[in-house]
């Protein structure tokens, strides 16, 4: 038998970062979970794109940022009954723009967390879905020391 709730395209997961050092969060009321909920701007591949330019597409969309430098924090198997990926980026050098969001998104709201606060809003769970929290945790662990 077949699940076909399962996903079966990739995905990507964006920890945008400034110059400062603070990242990109978005915020957003799941009344079935009981709240408002963190999440780091991400989404499905669309047909023909690689992770990256799924990842510029989504980062662009849902909070308004293009980012000059990439790097890849690797990626994970969604689950073990489908071959599809969850890809994980870290953005820098960023540019701010307006949000893109499509109707099921209006309601997503942008702000801008020191890391150890994210890290922290992880272990408190706020946040929804389990790529941005490993992303974020990533991110930091592989930051290099100035």
């Amino acid at each position: 038998m077949t699940n076909t709730h399962l996903p079966t395209r990739d995905a990507a997961v964006i920890v945008a970062r400034d110059s400062n050092g603070l990242v990109a969060l978005l915020t957003a009321p799941f009344p079935q979970h009981g709240g408002d909920y963190l999440f780091l701007p991400g989404g499905r591949q669309e047909e023909g794109e690689t992770p990256e330019e799924t990842a510029r597409r989504e980062l662009r969309e849902e909070a308004g940022i293009t980012a000059a430098n990439w790097r890849s924090l690797g990626s994970y198997a969604i689950t073990a009954g489908t071959t599809a990926r969850v890809h994980l980026f870290e953005a820098r050098d960023l540019t701010l723009g307006p949000q893109e969001l499509a109707p099921t998104e209006e309601e997503f709201k942008l702000m801008w967390w020191p890391m150890q606060d994210a890290i922290a809003a992880i272990t408190a769970g706020r946040f929804l879905l389990q790529g941005g929290p490993l992303a974020l945790l990533l991110a930091d662990r592989l930051t290099t020391p100035a």
